[in-house]
């Protein structure tokens, strides 16, 4: 048995006091017993553990850890992100756990939401902030990398030069738009020629002695807004397109609205003054009232009075807009990579996704990369207006692209980069911001949303589209929708027209982020289910004081309950019959959708209301019936109402209140 150890203990254990240490790190930590030892129960005494026993007793507390792991935290109190982040990389970033970030994200309000959830730079720094933290946002614009990627300085004076006007045609239906587009370019569309030029790319180039013009030759303005909505801005010059013998109508007021809003030059052309009863002086009368003030009269607007079918003015006209686009004084590079804007793309089931561009800037050559919104490639084949294969296309150029991965919008910008990758990566950022954040980007507006954002602001702006049947209508409700102004709210009525709502209103709607009010109007065509799909809304009415109570309400913060109308089917009147004791009955075809017996119905005149009110009679053959659905023939009786006619259509609805939720 070894002797017992005699003398002083080692000098390192007579500089260890582990009391000192201890309580000096944990106060309340661990006591001590005779000779320093800990004494038992302590939390870091067990075997095993961070803090068992060193040699001469005593533990190593856990607490100075925690402190120099905040102390170091607290130096560096800045997250750097690309962007875009998940829950839970930022909460790995600041040192916390992902369901505590999660829980404090949860409670700001934001719902559906988990720790892979991707944060944009905005949510990051609004949540980082929760914490002390701040979020720094490195990541290289697209902007400067678009730039970088197209190798684009500065272009010198000698780089630049004058380039031909980009002219759409705009005007009310029948006034001879197609057919002075037809006197312009020498050729007929309807008669086919030069392998039809309208269908093949929707723009063209004509040459005239002074210089080169291009035209879009688009569907009108409802394309023209579509486009701007995008935020296009391809039209140099609108030239608007009045026929001297009828006068200013709907769509030319309406045309007027979008070429102002997009703030491009109008040119007016006072079209048929070859026909009896033409009158130009009222035309500029007409159209002064509107804004359109002509030079002679010491305004700014210029006329020109010609004939589509004489071919009279034409040279006036182009004269006219050459000198405008002088002026103007556009100019492009076309020693640089191109850049432009897509006019409209497909899919076409031989060649796959086809762009048709209109080169604005620099010139596009067979295989450039081209980037196209969200869309990019390699070109491999362009065509021009006629169809015919060209290497390269310099500014003002319209033609047709072949090459890219999937197909583009209509009104996304193009450009032609370096290389591939890059393309890429643009693509893949644009098509990630395109889809859905956290915080709703959302342009879309409603009065729910005017009444809420009254908290936010000291005075906002209502834009409202008026659509009524008749002028008298329009003017009414545009009249007492504008007293509605004060010094908090005000209303500015965008544009009032008669007719049924058209896809061009909606497009107008969402470039303006206006609220369409209908009064005795119903949308036409496809012009519904656009509405749905931009998020723009429509409000219809037939008794104006419900269309102002409705409006004043929202601006007063104080909306009822929404009366939502459910539109349940559509039936189609194929002929009217007399029966003796039913009366007038119209045999009809549910087009879409049903037709219920007990529900509200409203007959429909080319897209007007002239009928509202129920059903008396509901008819399979000789039976009642409750209810007809989607392709099947039945007998409709209206009550109270016999003049039908034939193609008539009645619809179907109900009307469901819903609380507004403020």
């Amino acid at each position: 048995m070894p002797a017992p150890r005699t003398g002083p203990p080692p000098a390192r254990r007579t500089t260890y006091d582990p009391r000192a240490n201890a309580q000096q790190a944990r106060p309340g930590g661990p006591s001590f017993g005779p000779g320093g030892r800990p004494m038992t129960g302590g939390r870091n005494t067990r075997p095993g553990m961070f803090g068992r026993p060193r040699p001469g007793g005593g533990s190593l507390p856990r607490k100075p850890v925690q402190v120099s792991t905040q102390e170091m935290a607290s130096h560096k109190k800045v997250i750097k992100i690309e962007e875009q982040v998940t829950l839970q990389q930022l909460a790995a970033k600041m040192s916390l756990k992902a369901t505590d970030v999660l829980m404090r994200l949860l409670s700001m309000g934001m719902t559906g939401v988990n720790i892979n959830s991707t944060l944009d730079a905005e949510t990051a720094k609004i949540l980082a902030s929760e914490f002390g933290w701040s979020v720094e946002d490195v990541a290289v614009s697209e902007q400067d990398t678009l730039t970088a990627a197209m190798q684009a300085g500065t272009d010198t004076d000698e780089e630049v030069e004058i380039r031909p006007p980009i002219v759409t045609v705009m005007g009310h239906v029948d006034h001879g738009k197609t057919s002075l587009l037809d006197r312009i370019r020498k050729a007929s569309v309807a008669e086919g020629e030069a392998g039809g030029i309208t269908q093949h790319i929707g723009a063209y180039r004509v040459e005239t002695p002074r210089g080169t013009i291009a035209f879009l030759d688009t569907p009108g303005h409802e394309a023209f807004t579509a486009m701007r909505a995008r935020g296009a801005s391809l039209t140099d010059i609108v030239i608007l397109v009045v026929a001297a013998d009828d006068g200013v109508m709907p769509q030319t007021k309406e045309a007027i609205s979008h070429a102002q809003a997009a703030k491009v030059p109008i040119i007016v052309a006072v079209n048929k003054i070859d026909k009896p009863g033409a009158d130009v002086d009222k035309i500029k009368r007409d159209l002064a009232a509107l804004g359109l003030q002509p030079e002679e009269w010491g305004g700014e607007t210029m006329f020109a009075s010609v004939s589509a079918k004489q071919g009279t003015g034409i040279d006036q006209l182009l004269e006219s807009v050459l000198l405008l686009a002088e002026v103007q004084d556009l100019r492009a590079n076309p020693k640089k990579r191109a850049s432009g804007t897509v006019i409209e793309a497909l899919l076409d089931r031989g060649r796959g996704p086809v762009a048709r561009v209109m080169v604005q800037d620099g010139t596009l050559r067979t295989g450039d990369i081209l980037l196209a919104g969200a869309a990019w490639g390699k070109v491999r084949a362009m065509t021009d207006e006629l169809g015919r294969s060209v290497a390269e296309a310099g500014p003002a150029t319209p033609v047709e692209v072949l090459g890219l991965a999937e197909v583009p919008s209509a009104g996304d910008p193009v450009h032609a980069v370096k290389d591939g990758k890059t393309a890429e990566e643009i693509a893949e950022t644009r098509r990630k911001k395109a889809s859905k954040t956290l915080i709703p980007q959302d342009s879309r507006v409603s009065l729910e949303s005017i009444t809420k954002n009254l908290q936010e602001a000291d005075q906002l702006e209502l834009k409202l589209i008026i659509k009524g049947d008749v002028q008298g209508s329009v003017e009414a409700i545009t009249h007492a929708l504008a007293k509605l102004s004060t010094e908090r709210v005000k209303v500015t009525i965008v544009n009032g027209a008669v007719g049924g709502i058209t896809e061009g209103d909606v497009n107008l709607a969402v470039a303006s982020k206006a609220i369409i009010v209908g009064f005795n109007v119903r949308p036409a065509g496809k012009a519904g289910a656009l509405a749905e799909n931009e998020g723009v809304e429509i409000r219809l009415y037939n008794i104006i004081y419900n269309a102002v109570d409705d409006i004043r309400s929202a601006m007063e913060g104080l909306l009822p309950a929404t009366k939502v109308e459910k539109v349940l089917g559509r039936a189609e009147v194929r002929q009217v019959f007399k029966i003796t004791k039913a009366g007038i009955v119209a045999g009809s075809m549910v087009i879409n959708g049903s037709v219920k017996r007990t529900a509200e119905a409203r007959l429909i005149r080319e897209n007007v209301v002239v009928w509202t009110g129920r059903l008396s009679g509901l008819r399979r053959f000789k039976d009642d019936a409750k209810e007809v659905v989607e392709g099947f023939e039945c007998g409709i009786s209206l009550d109270g109402y016999s003049d039908i006619k034939e193609r008539d259509i009645i619809e179907s609805f109900e009307i469901e209140e819903i609380k507004t939720k403020l």
